[in-house]
């Protein structure tokens, strides 16, 4: 049976459980019919009785089951599901969007409007594959908030509830107390007598928040656990390489980056945690902590922290032509983006220029038309990424340094971005933006495939003419052109992993690490600078 109704097979999931395999924390959910509580399948507590097993494809299905979740494995903080970020289908569309808080925000007939069903098919839909409706998965999302914030702060309950997206303070309380079994005025007395719990994205107790003036961002301090192995250095390697000045800096073995939310601007830092880790050190400076959710997702998206590498990795190396390669390279991620739109703008920017040249030239955008960050935000990073519609209005003067064809293609693509022409959010539909983008003047494949790869996460996407692909692939023995298109096939559907591979094992300044880079100078056999191929123009 696939992984996709895994929990329909009791006798593999019964194994798996007795296995306790972490690798599969995230697939499902095991409710104990003797204690109602559910667990990860990797739970350290002694395995129940078979018998007593029953069998979840998700959190808010074992919940409406009338299950609480284990204090002991937080079955809640783990990875989400690797099916709704590598399925490109309604249901997996509107997961991404429920994560991202459009039912919090919209309701769940703005979920509906925007997949463009109605909420009765959206409903039966949804409940056919998890076993819970959007209200449902919504509200398990505000419960795991609510939880991160009563355990890790000292904001009031009231605060709290608001943040985490309740419409009452009732509902609140009702919901930790379904969900958690006490109450939250218990569970936060609990986290503080225990400390750090295990496995699992708990906040650390360290929010600055007593004696602030008002109006000062909320500081939180969060671990995003992942499936093993992840290889660090291609994913931030190729982040920091690709860093733009001003909105994103490397500073002390972590990654720190501006970001537009919902309620308000906010700062991240990502550090890699260590090598026996399974998690990602996540700081956060909100200035609207109900951003809490939203923020988390789209750090999950920027480093795909909810991949199944070994899926990815037993594919690929069935090529004997990557086998090696993936050998040395375990683990690797498609290098993302917290926001879509801004990873298209800057992918035109970097068209036919080099690395280097193509992050010079986008922080120059970046001061011209960025909001500056609100003071007790700014520091190694100062801006916003501009808006689309900000380019869109802006002089010509304004977008400095780059030819008349180019400025021609952002401004199209910007045009069509403000107009809500082209869907790049959490519930695109991935080959509606494909065929969206070629047919704009100035994109061509390599422009749209990197839109898909970093922007949407499409997991097949894939740039066969980006050079370092194209030069790696060669150093392998693969083919080049329209060949090494063909040769690909036998990738799918990990395609894009094959480009991540493929970049990883390339001798571009990407592939590693800043802090493993020589200094300025010192001679090296990583280039320096990587030249993209060219892009087609009108």
């Amino acid at each position: 049976m696939s992984t996709s109704a895994i929990h329909l097979d009791h006798d593999r999931c019964a194994a798996l459980v007795r296995s306790k395999d972490p690798r599969f924390d995230g697939w499902f959910v095991t409710g104990v019919l003797s204690t109602r509580i559910y667990c990860r399948p990797s739970c350290p507590a002694i395995t129940p009785k078979v018998r007593n097993m029953r069998f979840y494809p998700s959190a808010a299905a074992a919940q409406g089951a009338g299950f609480r979740a284990c204090k002991r494995c937080l079955p809640d903080a783990t990875p989400g599901s690797p099916l709704w970020h590598v399925r490109g289908d309604v249901v997996a569309r509107a997961v991404r969007l429920i994560a991202d808080g459009v039912v919090d925000r919209e309701g769940v007939g703005g979920l509906a409007a925007q997949l463009g069903y109605s909420t009765r098919q959206l409903e039966r839909l949804v409940r056919a594959e998890l076993g819970a409706g959007p209200l449902a998965l919504a509200r398990a999302q505000r419960a795991q908030a609510a939880r991160l914030l009563v355990e890790g702060t000292t904001l009031s309950m009231a605060e709290i509830a608001h943040a985490a997206g309740f419409s009452s303070i009732r509902s609140f309380n009702a919901t930790v107390q379904d969900v958690y079994a006490v109450t939250p005025s218990a569970l936060r007395s609990g986290a503080r007598g225990a400390g750090a719990r295990h496995g699992g994205p708990a906040s650390t107790p360290d929010l600055l928040r007593a004696g602030v003036p008002p109006g000062a961002p909320t500081t939180l301090s969060l671990r995003l656990p992942f499936r093993a192995p992840l290889h660090v250095p291609s994913l931030f390697g190729h982040l920091a390489a690709t860093a733009v000045p001003g909105v994103e800096s490397w500073v002390d073995g972590a990654l720190v980056r501006s970001v537009r939310l919902p309620a308000g601007p906010a700062v991240i830092e990502l550090q890699p945690g260590a090598a026996d880790e399974r998690h990602v050190h996540l700081t956060l400076r909100l200035t609207d902590v109900g951003d809490l959710g939203a923020a988390i997702e789209r750090c999950r998206r920027l480093l795909d922290l909810d991949a199944d590498p070994a899926a990815v990795d037993d594919h690929l190396a069935g090529d004997p032509a990557l086998t090696a390669v993936v050998a040395t390279h375990p683990g690797v991620r498609l290098p993302g983006t917290p926001d879509p739109e801004e990873l298209a703008l800057r992918v035109v920017l970097s068209q036919q220029v080099s690395t280097v040249a193509a992050g010079t030239l986008t922080g120059r955008l970046v001061q011209a038309l960025g909001a500056p960050l609100p003071e007790p935000l700014s520091g190694t990073v100062t801006h916003l990424f501009p808006t689309s519609a900000q380019i869109v209005d802006a002089a010509e003067d304004a977008l400095p340094g780059m030819p008349a064809s180019r400025r021609r293609t952002l401004r199209t693509v910007a045009a069509v971005l403000a107009a809500g022409d082209l869907d790049l959010g959490p519930g695109a539909d991935w080959q509606q933006a494909r065929e969206r983008l070629l047919t704009l003047p100035g994109v061509g494949p390599w422009t749209a495939e990197m839109v898909l790869l970093r922007g949407l996460g499409d997991p097949d996407a894939f740039p066969a003419t980006d050079l370092g692909i194209a030069s790696t692939a060669a150093r392998l023995g693969l083919p080049s052109g329209r060949d090494l298109v063909a040769h690909a096939t036998r990738w799918t559907p990990w395609r894009g992993y094959a480009a991540a591979l493929l970049w990883a094992a390339s001798d571009h300044a990407a592939a590693d690490l800043p802090a493993d880079r020589p200094a300025s100078g010192t001679p090296s056999t990583r280039r320096a600078r990587h030249t993209r191929q060219p892009e087609e123009t009108a």
